[in-house]
């Protein structure tokens, strides 16, 4: 059975608990980060197909979004 010491040390009670950053900073960065995932998806789901392809010619991501594609109510064909 372990031996569990409670102890009022502050410098102990420090290591133990992290806090968690909160800041604006950290906030819009993260926000910031969330939205260009999001605009990369759409992208590739409702833009990536024909003239405007970043992959010229290569239907394949085409066809992986395929789906999704008309789930969404992007026209394709």
């Amino acid at each position: 059975m372990p031996n569990f010491q409670m102890t009022s040390n502050p410098q102990t009670m420090r290591n133990r608990t992290r806090s968690v950053d909160l800041s604006a900073a950290s906030a819009a960065l993260w926000l910031a980060a969330t939205a260009f995932l999001a605009l990369v998806a759409l992208y590739f789901v409702g833009v990536d197909q024909g003239a405007v392809s970043l992959f010229g010619g290569d239907s394949h991501v085409h066809e992986f979004v395929h789906d999704a594609r008309h789930l969404l109510g992007f026209p394709c064909h």
